[in-house]
C-alpha cells in the first residue's frame, strides 16, 4: 500500500553572480516535495512503525527520484540530499521513519550513482514552513565545496495530519568556494602537531 499523496511542490532555483563576481558556470538547486497523509495520525502511539514503512517507502521513494530526474539529468548531479517535515500532530519520529530507511534512500543513491550517504533534516512544522534541503557531494561527503542548503515552502503544507517528503539536487556546488576541504584540515593539523612535538 503507498501512502496518499495530496500534492507535489517543485522550486529551481539558478545562481549565476555570488558576491558580486560571476560564477565560472551556473549552478542549479532543484527540491522536489511530496505531501502526503501521515500513515501514523490519529493512532495514539505507535510502537512498530515498520509496517508502514515496508509498504510505503519504496513506492515513495521511487515515485519522487523519477520526478526530480524529469527536471534536471541525473548525470549532472553533484550534490544531493533529503528532508521531511511532520505536521503539528505527528511525531518527528514519523517524519524520520519516512526518510531515515534505506527503502526510500536507495532508490536515489541509485539513479545518480552515488556513494555518499544523504544528509539530512527532519522537523515538525505548520503550513509554510521552511523546507531546508542540506545537500553534499554524492560521491566524497568531505567535499565542503557542495555543501550547500536549498530552502522552499508550500504555503498549505504540511496540514496537521500530514507529512512533507523532499528530496534536493544540484548540478555543482558553491560559485565561488574557498575554504578548502576535510582532507586538507586533516593534513594541515597533522603537519602542525609534527612541528609542535619536534618543539618539545
Amino acid at each position: 500500500m503507498s501512502f496518499e499523496i495530496r500534492k507535489i511542490a517543485t522550486y529551481r532555483e539558478t545562481t549565476y553572480i555570488e558576491g558580486g563576481k560571476q560564477g565560472e558556470r551556473p549552478v542549479t538547486m532543484l527540491g522536489v516535495a511530496a505531501v502526503i497523509a501521515n500513515p501514523w495520525h490519529g493512532r495514539g502511539f505507535v510502537e512498530d512503525l515498520a509496517p508502514e514503512i515496508r509498504n510505503g517507502c519504496s513506492d515513495l521513494g521511487q515515485r519522487i527520484v523519477e520526478l526530480v530526474l524529469k527536471e534536471i539529468d541525473g548525470d549532472t548531479i553533484e550534490a544531493y540530499g533529503k528532508a521531511a517535515v511532520v505536521g503539528a500532530d505527528g511525531e518527528i519520529e514519523h517524519a524520520s521513519a519516512i526518510i531515515h530507511t534505506l527503502r526510500f534512500g536507495n532508490h536515489y543513491r541509485d539513479a545518480v550513482g552515488a556513494k555518499s550517504y544523504l544528509s539530512f533534516t527532519n522537523k515538525r512544522g505548520a503550513p509554510g514552513t521552511s523546507i531546508q534541503i542540506p545537500m553534499m557531494h554524492k560521491h566524497d561527503e568531505g567535499f565542503r565545496s557542495h555543501y550547500i542548503t536549498l530552502e522552499m515552502r508550500i504555503e498549505d503544507a504540511p496540514r496537521h495530519d500530514e507529512i512533507v517528503v523532499a528530496l534536493g539536487a544540484a548540478d555543482g556546488g558553491r560559485l565561488h568556494p574557498r575554504i578548502g576541504n576535510r582532507y586538507q584540515d586533516l593534513q594541515e593539523l597533522a603537519a602542525e602537531a609534527a612541528r609542535d612535538g619536534n618543539d618539545d
